[in-house]
């Protein structure tokens, strides 16, 4: 940083511009985590759909699919905390953290109850309704925050 003083003595204060590479690591950083619970959605979505489509509840492809879905998505909502000073969309983070446990519930109901989809497929549609809900009311937050 340096201060230097212009003719009509104000003060002129200059800091060092950001490190680009710093900056690019951290975006690069929420870039991969962004895909991360991208792809872990994909794979959940593909792991309740096979067995609705092939009516096979024999296999255990769909839930291997859907476990490390769910497990992706997991991982990608811890390493990914709101980092912002807006209470709530870090309340709504936070419950998108909980979706991510109600995938893992049904991952694990999908091997401990190997007849049925019933009980897997209810904990799926909560966790799904908790993303809705959550993707709808994070840019209106956002939104009434930035009007502030």
């Amino acid at each position: 940083m340096s201060i230097s003083l212009s003719k009509h003595h104000t003060i002129k204060i200059q800091t060092p511009a950001k490190s680009a590479t710093n900056y690019y690591r951290i975006d690069m950083k929420q870039k991969i985590m962004l895909a991360l619970v991208t792809l872990g959605m994909v794979m959940i979505a593909a792991g309740i759909v096979i067995p609705i489509i092939t009516f096979d509840l024999e296999s255990d492809t769909f839930r291997y699919i859907y476990a490390a879905g769910a497990l992706i998505l997991v991982i990608g909502r811890i390493f990914t905390p709101y980092q912002g000073d807006n209470t709530r969309v870090k309340r709504l983070s936070r419950i998108e953290a909980w979706a991510a446990i109600f995938f893992c519930m049904a991952a694990f109901l999908l091997f401990y109850e190997r007849t049925s989809l019933r009980d897997a497929l209810a904990f799926t549609l909560a966790g799904g309704l908790i993303q809705v809900y959550t993707s709808i009311m994070i840019p209106i937050a956002d939104r009434k925050k930035s009007k502030r």
